[in-house]
């Protein structure tokens, strides 16, 4: 009946009640137009109330998180920060409000970026040998690239990570996977080194065998700065994983938010 009502509601400034009464009246959602008045004129059950305070907050937790979130994340969202309001929520009545309101997720692309990795002969020996651990600041960063689907399209991201405290301490974000992508990143982390005045000869920088960070100019930048170059095999899922660990998880964005 609720849903019968809502209809005819939706529809009853362009139609007419008794027009769209009659259209429904060979099937199954048929109601009498003195039903439908008496219901309009009926206090609203506890369970139609219920439904309307849930549909302010979920209209509220899709828009602070972007218009992104799903069934899945919304029914979790719901039943995480708002159970002492409403008690446990139904997975199907997350996604039956979701439905009312005319909102859904935004899903993440199946296809994946091509990435291109340097021959081996070309690249520098592994002096890691996935043993990520260092006994002070500025002795072993990791760097890998990741990519971020959005509504405009994928965005990468690469991060440079101190080994020692697990802090980030370089990174760029582009729309491209030209060299640049790589190398700002590494830029940036010298940078803020040589102002800290910490010294970071003998560092050794641990990657892939991407053609990222074995292009010329990356080379060259690591080795200005006296900084020991590490290269893992290629396509080996353990390499990086400092870096890639709570990062590869890729994030959907909507456009203009990065």
């Amino acid at each position: 009946m609720e849903v019968i009502v809502a209809f005819i509601d939706e529809h009853r400034d362009e139609f007419g009640v008794e027009p769209i009464v009659r259209a429904l009246s060979g099937t199954a959602a048929r109601i009498a137009v003195s039903s439908y008045y008496a219901y309009k004129k009926r206090q609203p059950s506890a369970r139609a109330r219920r439904d309307q305070a849930l549909m302010v907050i979920i209209q509220d937790v899709y828009e602070a998180n972007y218009s992104c979130y799903g069934v899945r994340k919304m029914w979790k969202a719901i039943n995480r920060d708002y159970a002492d309001q409403f008690g446990p929520v139904a997975r199907c009545t997350v996604e039956r409000l979701m439905r009312l309101l005319g909102i859904d997720g935004i899903r993440r692309r199946r296809k994946r970026p091509k990435t291109a990795s340097a021959r081996a002969e070309e690249c520098p020996d592994d002096l890691v040998e996935r043993e990520f651990a260092a006994p002070a600041p500025n002795c072993l960063w990791v760097a890998d690239i990741t990519y971020v689907p959005t509504q405009a399209g994928w965005v990468y991201t690469t991060f440079i990570l101190d080994v020692f405290h697990r802090e980030i301490v370089g990174w760029q974000v582009t729309n491209h996977m030209r060299e640049s992508l790589a190398r700002d990143a590494l830029t940036m982390a010298l940078a803020a080194k040589y102002r800290a005045g910490e010294d970071v000869s003998g560092l050794v920088h641990h990657s892939d065998r991407g053609v990222q960070f074995r292009s010329i100019r990356y080379g060259e930048t690591l080795a200005e700065s006296k900084v020991v170059a590490s290269v893992g095999s290629r396509g080996d899922s353990y390499d990086c994983q400092s870096v890639s660990t709570g990062f590869r998880k890729n994030r959907v964005v909507p456009a203009g938010v990065l």
